[in-house]
């Protein structure tokens, strides 16, 4: 836990001239309030406050006053200076009302919630994702374009991943930060990349994933090229995911983990299973948020479609990873990194949890090829298919009660304001696809 001290102390010892207070809003953007640093102490005596009412998922402009109260240990001064040579840090911030509440519509409250949950029934639960992006260069005004700037494959390297550089200096800034990267690679489509980092507690998790978002987006941009995690990009090629691994410890032991269980695995971990398989449709929309995650949602590129799991392939959407005792894990494979990271990790911990309490059991594991099975097959093995629309994704979340419950109220009604709002833009829109396959025959 680090003081107040230390942190005024750092910043004077560093040079650093600006302090980002960050936040998210409900889909997942991160914000922030810049001050200079002669109002770091302000700052972290709780005392600076921001309009939230143009914020999406706040509030009304009538009671907009919003206070941002700094998590002390996500204090992070940038690898990077400004053109001046000064340095500038971030506190990732907790945002309250003014009476000193915490405001239910503040994403990271929501995981914080769920988080207690797991506490109570005696689990503290840890996460780690796999992040892909696409780098794609920019234009001649510096806008992205899709564009790849490499022919790499999978695994592929220099000459021919020409976004190793790019990549290489993410790492090398992550690390810069406090982060332990594991891996870094190029992946599967053309300018698709992906870097991994240890897990950690779900908070730290997806503190974590923001600031990677923010730090990829950072550097690409220094190299002329743009950083997206849009989910599918390009037509014909792998879309990117962000494959999320999940586990409970109970007293410093993997709760997931059971030498006489089956495949090693505890009634912990098999129920833990259960309810991601039971909750998967209805917290789908909270997961893969866009209406372009549909378009990775679909055969023939990796990405899981139907709900399934498996202690061994990965075609079904649950994988459980080799690695038993302490990397006793499940691998959750159909969020996509577009996700807002506190609610993607509430909703799928609290769709796990309900198993766990229900004392729910999986189906068999599923360990041929779920792609390759006739629509005959997979209904004989009981398996369902995710929601093929963010229309189609958000009724289910209006079914389950259990997802709506760890997103509460506000978040879950603003959330499904805004995201019926995109389908009913999309829909309406017509597209260059329908002009070529109609325009010149009807």
């Amino acid at each position: 836990m680090r003081t107040k001290e230390e942190i005024l102390e750092e910043a004077r010892r560093r040079n650093v001239r600006f302090v980002r207070l960050q936040f998210t809003d409900v889909l997942g953007i991160l914000k922030n309030v810049a001050i200079p640093v002669s109002q770091l102490e302000k700052a972290l005596d709780n005392e600076i406050m921001f309009d939230g009412s143009s914020i999406e998922g706040y509030t009304r402009i009538e009671e907009s006053d919003m206070n941002l109260r700094p998590d002390y240990d996500t204090f992070t001064v940038f690898p990077w200076r400004t053109q001046e040579g000064a340095s500038v840090a971030r506190l990732i911030c907790d945002v309250h009302r003014p009476s000193g509440e915490p405001f239910v519509g503040d994403p990271r409250f929501v995981l914080k919630r769920v988080l207690e949950e797991v506490k109570s029934l005696g689990f503290t639960a840890y996460a780690g994702p796999e992040c892909e992006f696409f780098l794609f260069r920019l234009g001649s005004d510096g806008t992205p374009t899709t564009h790849t700037q490499d022919q790499g494959g999978y695994f592929d390297l220099g000459p021919v991943d020409l976004g190793e550089d790019a990549r290489r200096e993410i790492v090398i800034t992550l690390e810069e930060m406090g982060f332990e990267v594991e891996a870094s690679h190029h992946e599967v489509a053309e300018g698709q990349h992906e870097i991994d980092f240890r897990y950690d507690t779900a908070l730290t998790t997806a503190d974590n994933v923001a600031t990677f978002k923010y730090v990829t987006r950072a550097i690409a941009r220094r190299h002329g090229l743009h950083a997206t995690f849009m989910p599918k990009p390009l037509f014909g090629v792998n879309g990117s995911g962000m494959h999320t691994h999940l586990s409970l410890f109970a007293d410093g032991e993997n709760a997931f983990y059971d030498p006489k269980g089956p495949y090693q695995l505890s009634k912990t971990a098999l129920s833990f299973i259960a309810g991601l398989m039971e909750h998967a449709p209805g917290f789908t929309a909270i997961t893969n948020p866009l209406v372009n995650s549909y378009k990775r949602l679909v055969p023939g590129y990796e990405a899981p479609v139907y709900v399934s799991w498996s202690a061994h392939n990965r075609s079904a959407m649950v994988r459980v990873p080799a690695s038993r005792e302490k990397g006793t894990r499940v691998e959750l494979r159909s969020p996509d990194p577009s996700s807002n990271p506190y609610l993607a990790l509430a909703v799928m911990l609290k769709g796990g949890l309900d198993g766990v309490k229900r004392g729910l059991e999986p189906p068999a594991s599923v360990d041929q090829n779920i792609f390759e099975m006739s629509p005959a097959e997979r209904r004989e093995y009981g398996i369902r298919s995710l929601p093929g629309s963010i229309e189609a994704a958000l009724e289910r979340l209006k079914e389950d009660t259990v997802v709506r419950e760890a997103l509460g109220e506000h978040v879950y009604t603003h959330f499904v304001r805004a995201k019926e709002l995109e389908w009913d833009l999309y829909r309406t829109q017509i597209s260059r696809w329908e002009l070529d396959q109609y325009l010149g025959i009807f």
